[in-house]
């Protein structure tokens, strides 16, 4: 069976040809190691749906808010 490598479903950044992070979904992964994300460093994070859905929420609730008017 040939390795397939799922399309990114988000690009961080995108400005540059840098490899910057993107978010895959890997419907052939393992359960808790479904939602994929990598940095530009080649290294990557992999976590279930339901923590990727936890991160989602938190984030919405404004959990992130600070790290990005820390950089502004």
């Amino acid at each position: 069976m040939p390795d397939r490598t799922p399309e990114p479903i988000a690009t961080f950044c995108g400005k540059c040809d840098c490899g910057c992070p993107q978010l895959f979904v890997d419907a052939d992964a393992p359960a808790d190691k479904r939602v994929r994300i990598t940095d530009d460093f080649g290294q990557q994070v992999q976590m279930s749906e339901d923590q990727f859905a936890d991160l989602v929420a938190q984030a919405k609730d404004g959990a992130l808010d600070r790290l990005v008017t820390a950089s502004a």
